[in-house]
């Protein structure tokens, strides 16, 4: 009762909802410009130049190898400090998850063209079809099947991973959650675990409808 009472005081909840508006805006925003670029790599990442994937893999290693709270901090603070760019919080939190995002749609493109069997391909030559063709008709539909339901699943990833931005200054859902329990820590002491799940709950309602989506689209086009 302590965190409604809390919620429901002065504008605690619309700014809580606000919060959560800035997470999704720069999430979707990420995750737009990660699948542009994404199904770019993805390509790049199959053709037969060995330094093109190399460069490609040397990307794909580095995001996965490297926390994407220390990415966020050396594009935050470090252009900064080594070539005097300042960014704000929200744009060092697009770069560094369109960076991060679009390495990973790029492996799976990379996976879904790879995983069409070749004798289709083939089998499209042999009857005369061009290569833009062969994409346009064989490879290009089958990769999207294949591709969505795993695409939306990284999506949901980006989405609560956004909550890191908060160290970097954002102001977003999990942010004001912090805020609003720190200026009710002497009026509601157990404010503090009911705030967070709302929090918690707010993630739910908008990330289980797309991991549902995802769940329904693999049983179907299994």
């Amino acid at each position: 009762m302590q965190a409604l009472d809390v919620l429901l005081k002065g504008r605690n909840l619309a700014r809580l909802l606000q919060g959560l508006w800035v997470t999704l805006s720069l999430s979707l925003a990420a995750i737009a410009l990660s699948v542009a670029l994404g199904l770019l790599v993805g390509m790049l990442m199959t053709m037969k130049n060995r330094a093109i994937r190399a460069f490609c893999r040397l990307w794909l290693e580095t995001i996965r190898i490297v926390p994407q709270l220390v990415l966020l901090f050396l594009v935050y603070f470090g252009m900064a400090k080594a070539f005097d760019i300042q960014l704000s919080g929200e744009a060092s939190a697009v770069i560094v998850f369109t960076f991060w995002g679009a390495g990973e749609m790029g492996d799976l493109v990379r996976g879904a063209v790879q995983s069409i069997p070749r004798h289709q391909t083939e089998s499209a030559n042999a009857l005369g079809l061009t290569r833009g063709q062969v994409y346009r008709y064989v490879i290009i539909p089958q990769t999207v099947r294949r591709l969505i339901p795993q695409a939306i699943n990284l999506a949901t990833r980006m989405i609560k991973t956004t909550s890191l931005i908060m160290l970097i200054g954002v102001v977003e859902v999990l942010k004001v959650a912090q805020q609003i329990i720190d200026n009710a820590r002497y009026d509601a002491l157990q404010a503090a675990v009911g705030i967070y799940g709302v929090v918690f709950f707010l993630y739910f309602i908008v990330c289980w409808p797309i991991s549902l989506a995802a769940g329904r689209l693999e049983k179907k086009w299994a």
